[in-house]
């Protein structure tokens, strides 16, 4: 079995995605950390899942049945991991949205610079 992922692995292994995409600044380092921990929260999740037989439902006391803890934590990190990568602009939808800086200026920029041409 493989050794398990963690937190600094994913958080590496993510600025390394990210630079090479070109969307890594230092400043993001607080997001990337925190998008790690809830990854490798994810995967330990999973394990236990897997160790409690994949139950998705538990018995009530009423005799019914309920969502299992351990599925609605899997949904929820779910959920948290897809918001965090979107800003990370580490999934294929995200990264048609933006554009990576290459040198070019903004065209808002570049509006402003011959606006101010005009004026001199």
């Amino acid at each position: 079995m493989a050794k398990p992922a963690t937190k600094d692995m994913i958080k590496r292994q993510t600025i390394k995605s990210m630079k090479s995409i070109g969307t890594y600044r230092p400043e993001y380092n607080t997001i990337i950390d925190i998008y790690a921990g809830l990854v490798s929260e994810y995967h330990r999740a999973i394990e236990d899942f897997e160790k409690d037989g994949r139950r998705h439902e538990v018995f009530t006391a009423a005799g019914g049945t309920k969502k299992s803890g351990i599925v609605a934590t899997l949904e929820n990190l779910r959920k948290d991991i897809l918001a965090y990568s979107d800003r990370l602009c580490l999934n294929p939808k995200a990264l048609e949205k933006i554009t990576v800086e290459q040198g070019q200026k903004s065209p808002f920029a570049q509006l402003i610079e011959s606006i101010e041409k005009d004026r001199l």
